[in-house]
């Protein structure tokens, strides 16, 4: 009996975590998935998936019928069988997921309390892209927005609101806009996008640059367009890229994608014509002036329980970093006054004495790079800044501006107050800066503004705070997208066997055109992966089917990264991390062993 395996090596498990899952292949198939009943998409209690993605009724019949040839036995009898793959293992993951739910009612009925399920587990888990000894680390510095503190949805739309009106009322766009119900959508845009200053386009690139997806305000760009506009590679040369992307990275960002994204489809719809790289920099510069006016932070310092999410364990982690010995830098961009109203809100009055150094307005990323910024001090009772000249920073004092040159000036740590060998001992008397060394770990969301130059030009240890991992391993564990991927592993596999069977010879028009069509379908999965990430462009981490730039620069400027401050509180501040396959992100790593599933080349269906 001739018999090959089509391996797959998941990157997704099943509900509970399972790495010995195998579906079976019936040599006389399964009930068509014509007689199956839609798959609905579970929502995620972090992202909200809307409730309208599940009512769309997907056909996945098409996506499970493959073509055939007229006279080619051995490569038709591999089609049939992927068929029959297919549905044995929707079936299969159905059945599965039908069990574990019938086990969590049993186990909520029990209320085990103390056994922490997979899923949460893995949300709350630090992953490591290289090997980092926190027993090493002395120092910790911590960004201040979406770091220490995050907000609710509200504050993107609140500066959404508010940079549209400033477009209208500064730079005379239509009065139309601010009445035709243009507002804040949560489920379009994610962080790592580009938007091309030449046409306005919102790009999703892959690691290599190129562009994978692209939105011409709310409608996406076919492939020939994208073909044309960047030369028939998808992809622009280094001096290109620095001309035309603007970089979309931070959280913040997705607020300015948006309003981007609407203008210029409010354009589009009524005909009106204008200048993309216009409306690009008016957008860019109206989602700045709100930043710099300060009209939202007064809005969030004066109710914090509407716009700041509550950390229920951020104060565990400081205090237990600070009771190991390790010293505390606070660094943000944002004024002291909105840092207190926030620190106040999650952490409590007197957070200051938790840190060694506080530094607001530090004006990132010129804090790393610049060298004659000299610090000041700011008046905590007023807000105002001092005209004193600053040569020592001093605890329980906040400062603003000054760079990271000037901070190895101004602190001269001795050595980690945990070798300290006398308690008298001021760590502030020698002449030693452990500032330029992987002996700091910083901690912060935005990899360009926080991250890239501590780790590019100071080698610190950098951990990057990504939301997104939790929500997204929620939804990839979804019945729906465990069936899609393992779809496209078979497929991808069928067509590899597929193309052995027609051997090294050139392929006629009717094998290619059975290749293009199968091809197809696995598109059609993909589009369902991103339908159940419910946003048009998928996941941060993955562009299609490669690693996002996003995914890669977190790769390779960060050492660390979790999906919140808090993920922290699991590990000893004396954890050494050790990073996974050297190929992935480790977040997607599902298990060490492929699954693999025979296909019987003898028997007849």
């Amino acid at each position: 009996m001739k018999t090959l395996a089509l391996f797959l090596p998941f990157a997704i498990l099943p509900h509970d975590g399972v790495h010995s899952f195998v579906f079976p292949v019936s040599p006389n198939g399964l009930n068509s998935l014509k007689n199956s009943a839609p798959l609905s998409v579970a929502t995620s209690n972090s992202r909200e998936i809307e409730a309208t993605n599940s009512a769309i009724d997907i056909d996945y019949s098409s996506m499970t019928t493959l073509p055939r040839l007229a006279n080619n036995e051995d490569a038709n009898e591999i089609l049939s069988q992927t068929e029959q793959s297919l549905r044995s293992m929707q079936e299969s993951v159905l059945f599965a997921a039908a069990a574990d739910d019938e086990a969590n009612e049993v186990e909520g009925a029990e209320d085990v309390e103390n056994d922490e399920n997979p899923i949460d587990f893995e949300r709350e888990s630090v992953y490591a892209n290289s090997y980092v000894d926190l027993g090493q680390v002395d120092t910790v510095g911590f960004d201040y927005d979406y770091t220490l503190v995050t907000y609710t949805k509200e504050l993107l739309k609140v500066i959404y609101d508010m940079a549209l009106k400033r477009l209208v009322e500064e730079k005379d766009y239509p009065d139309e806009m601010l009445t035709s119900g243009l507002k804040f959508d949560p489920f379009f845009s994610i962080r790592g996008l580009a938007v091309d200053r030449e046409n306005g386009w919102i790009c999703h690139l892959a690691y290599t640059h190129k562009v994978a997806v692209a939105w011409e305000g709310r409608h996406r760009v076919s492939r020939p367009r994208l073909m044309d506009e960047y030369s028939g590679k998808r992809a622009l040369s280094p001096s290109e890229r620095k001309r035309r992307l603007k970089p979309l990275n931070d959280l913040f960002s997705m607020a300015e994608c948006c309003l981007m994204a609407d203008t210029v489809q409010f354009f589009l719809d009524r005909d009106i014509p204008f200048c993309p790289r216009s409306a690009v920099n008016d957008v860019l510069g109206s989602i700045t002036g709100t930043h710099i006016s300060g009209e939202f932070h007064k809005l969030v310092a004066r109710e914090p329980e509407k716009y700041f999410e509550e950390k229920p364990y951020l104060k565990e982690v400081l205090d237990r970093l600070k009771e190991s010995g390790k010293r505390l830098i606070f660094v943000s961009n944002s004024p002291f006054w909105y840092c207190d109203a926030g620190m106040n809100y999650v952490v409590g009055p007197g957070w200051r004495d938790k840190w060694d150094v506080v530094i607001t307005s530090a004006g990132k990323p010129s804090f790393y790079t610049e060298d004659n910024r000299p610090f000041r001090e700011v008046d905590i009772s007023t807000g105002k800044v001092k005209f004193k000249q600053v040569v020592k920073l001093d605890k329980g004092r906040v400062y603003t501006s000054g760079c990271l040159k000037e901070l190895t000036k101004c602190i001269n740590w001795r050595r980690p107050l945990s070798f300290s060998q006398d308690e008298n001992d001021s760590p502030y008397d020698d002449i030693y800066s452990p500032l330029t060394s992987p002996t700091i770990m910083y901690v912060g969301d935005s990899l360009f503004a926080d991250l890239v130059d501590a780790k590019r030009e100071f080698g610190w240890t950098t951990a990057a705070v990504t939301p997104e991992i939790g929500w997204e391993i929620e939804l990839q564990r979804k019945t729906e997208f465990v069936i899609a991927e393992r779809a496209i592993e078979i497929l991808l596999n069928s067509l590899r066997l597929y193309q052995r069977s027609l051997g090294t010879g050139l392929r006629s028009k009717d094998e290619l055109e059975v290749m293009d069509k199968m091809e197809r379908i696995v598109s059609s999965w993909r589009d369902e992966q991103t339908r159940l990430l419910g946003n048009p462009f998928g996941s941060v981490f993955r562009a299609r089917y490669t690693p996002s730039l996003f995914a890669h620069s977190l790769r390779r400027y960060c050492d660390l990264y979790m999906s919140n401050v808090g993920s922290l509180r699991h590990y000893s501040p004396q954890h050494r991390f050790y990073p996974e396959s050297p190929k992935l992100l480790s977040h997607e790593i599902r298990g060490s062993n492929p699954e693999c599933c025979d296909v019987d080349l003898t028997s007849k269906a």
